[in-house]
Formats: structure tokens, sequence, C-alpha cells
């Protein structure tokens, strides 16, 4: 298992995509491709489910209105419904994205197919995700409050700002982490399982990892919203 790839027995990337003017290549690892794949998955049936909208929605459509009134009825319950709408779209993209690609290594004999490993099984793409919340964080937060966002910094005393500092850096480390050791875990598990008694005993934990491959979506995307709720609450 090679550092790059992450999982499943990757020794290298699958090919290099040479920059232009320079004598560098880009290398595609079996990880990315996957993530590929997920993002297509999602953004196009998300344009499928867009294209010709109906007032009484069906197939794909009554799909995603569900999918989604769904995720903005529970990110309301935790930041309230306006800012639900405003940093929705992004907290469900991270969730179903995490989601898939949680999934993904479920699917029967993914663990054996060269070029295909969950995204969320490497930890650069966890490491994204979690660079991706930090950034927004303070994105949303100075949109919402201008240069006032940094007075959290000094709170509840001036002296507690390296330690605020400290907690600021911790976060995405802690999500990316987290993220990254459940799923890898689980997947080390299934595949060891899958070669020791391949159509029996991995069936139980492939079930099992629906579940927890659910949760940890959730538990990332709660994290994020209760974040990016923190840096946009206005106080009184």
């Amino acid at each position: 298992m090679s550092a790059e790839g992450g999982g499943h027995g990757a020794v290298g990337p699958l090919f290099d995509i040479p920059i232009i003017g320079t004598e560098y290549h880009l290398p595609i690892y079996d990880f990315v491709i996957t993530s590929w794949v997920i993002m297509f998955i999602l953004g196009f049936t998300a344009w499928l489910a867009s294209k010709n909208m109906k007032r009484l929605p069906k197939g794909i459509q009554n799909v995603w209105e569900y999918i989604v009134e769904a995720l903005f009825g529970f990110f309301g319950g935790l930041m309230g419904d306006s800012r639900a709408r405003k940093y929705g779209p992004f907290l469900a993209t991270c969730f179903l994205y995490i989601l898939l690609s949680n999934y993904s290594g479920l699917i029967p004999g993914a663990a054996m197919i060269r070029g295909f490993t969950p995204p969320t099984n490497n930890i650069s793409i966890t490491a994204a995700l979690a660079i991706l919340v930090f950034v927004s964080v303070f994105y949303y937060g100075i949109k919402a409050k201008g240069i006032g966002f940094f007075k959290h910094f000094v709170q509840p005393m001036a002296f507690l700002l390296v330690l605020n500092i400290i907690e600021e850096i911790v976060r995405p480390v802690s999500l990316s982490l987290r993220l990254y050791g459940n799923v890898f875990g689980e997947e080390m598990i299934i595949e060891q399982l899958g070669h020791m008694m391949p159509f029996l005993l991995p069936l139980p934990m492939m079930l099992l990892g629906m579940l927890t491959g659910a949760i940890q979506a959730f538990v990332f995307t709660i994290l994020a919203s209760t974040y990016i709720a923190g840096a946009t609450e206005e106080h009184h």
C-alpha cells in the first residue's frame, strides 16, 4: 500500500498528465478517478433533476427535492432556517460527496479493482475537505460580520488569543483525521475479511459500513455547520 494511494494495494499513479510548458507531470491516482466519478454523478443527476423542473415533481426531480428538503430541514434545526438557506448548498454538497465516497468502498469487488478507491480513504481528500470548511468559516464569518468576525479571537479575554488561534487550527486537523481514520479502518477490515471468507463474513461488515458511512458524513457536516453557525452568529 502506497502512501500516495492510501489504500487497497495501490503502488503508484494510474497515469500522468503533462503540465503544458513545463517538464513536470501531474500524477493521477485511483482515489482521484473515483472522486471524479462521484462528482460527475452528483453534477449530472442534479442537472437532470433541474433542467425541466415541474410543479409536480416526478422521477429524479422528486428524489433530489426530497434530499434537498431533508438536508435543509436538518441544517435549519442546527443554525436556523435563514442561515440554512445561505449555507445549506455548501454543507449539502459536502454531505453528499462524503456519503457517496464512503459508500463507494462498499460496492462488491471494489476493493479488488485497480483504479477504484474510496476518496475518503485517503488523507489528502479528507484534509482538502477540512480545509474547505476552514476557509468557508472565515469567508462566511467575514461576509456576515466584517472585521468584527475577528473579535472572537480575543474573547472572553484578550490573553486567550493564542489558545483561540490554536483552536481554529486544530479544527480542520481533527475533521480530516476523524473522517480518514474511520473510513480507512473500516475499509481495511472489510478487505481482510473478504480475503478470509469472501462470501459470508464481509456481509455484516458491509451492512455496518452503510451505517457508519452515513454517520461519518453526518458527523463531519454537523461539525462544519456548527463552526459556520458560530462564525456567523450575531450577538445582541
